[in-house]
């Protein structure tokens, strides 16, 4: 990789030979191999058995997960916060799972609609909970320093999985939850 980005630096018209570039396509490779760990991450170690049997059912968010992420088209970053909740059926997930289960997928090359949909399947598949949500707030900076520049801009996903697809009020419940409470 660290020729590569040498090569990349030589394309621009810059000698990377020059004091301040030296390391660079070092730095960079090192760089690029920890902005995407999420290829070389394996759900089963991330979880680590943090399953956990209750009798809740009432529902769980963790809410304002920060997320960074590189854009699959243009490999700059987007960075924002998730918001994930799920109602258990039985089994609850130890709470610092989630956020790493974030990144573990944020941590790849992405477009936000995929990782939202990747977050929600994930909670689903693990804890077999009876419903799941996902809501991506993230600013690009694809949009915002190339291409429309719109430094403002933000974008919005989410996938409602099980009762929080068919059940309007615990949907609203959740969107309203996210939105109002503050720590």
């Amino acid at each position: 990789m660290e020729e590569h980005y040498r090569a990349i630096i030589e394309a621009l018209g810059e000698d990377p030979e020059r004091e301040g570039l030296r390391r660079t396509p070092h730095r960079a490779a090192k760089a690029m191999e920890f902005l995407t760990q999420g290829y070389r991450q394996d759900l089963q170690a991330v979880v680590n058995n943090a399953i956990f049997s209750t009798t809740n059912s009432e529902m769980v968010i963790i809410k304002d997960i920060e997320l960074y992420s590189l854009c699959e088209h243009h490999l700059l970053p987007f960075l924002g916060r998730a918001h994930v909740a799920y109602i258990p059926d039985g089994k609850v997930i130890g709470l610092s799972k989630i956020p790493r289960i974030v990144d573990m997928f944020a941590r790849r090359l992405q477009i936000q609609e995929n990782l939202t949909q990747q977050i929600g399947n994930c909670i689903q598949e693990v804890t077999g909970a009876r419903g799941v949500a996902v809501v991506i707030e993230a600013k690009h900076l694809c949009a915002m320093m190339r291409g429309v520049e719109k430094q403002n801009s933000s974008m919005t996903t989410s996938m409602m999985l099980g009762t929080f697809r068919d059940d309007p009020r615990t949907r609203t419940e959740f969107l309203t939850l996210i939105r109002r409470i503050a720590v």
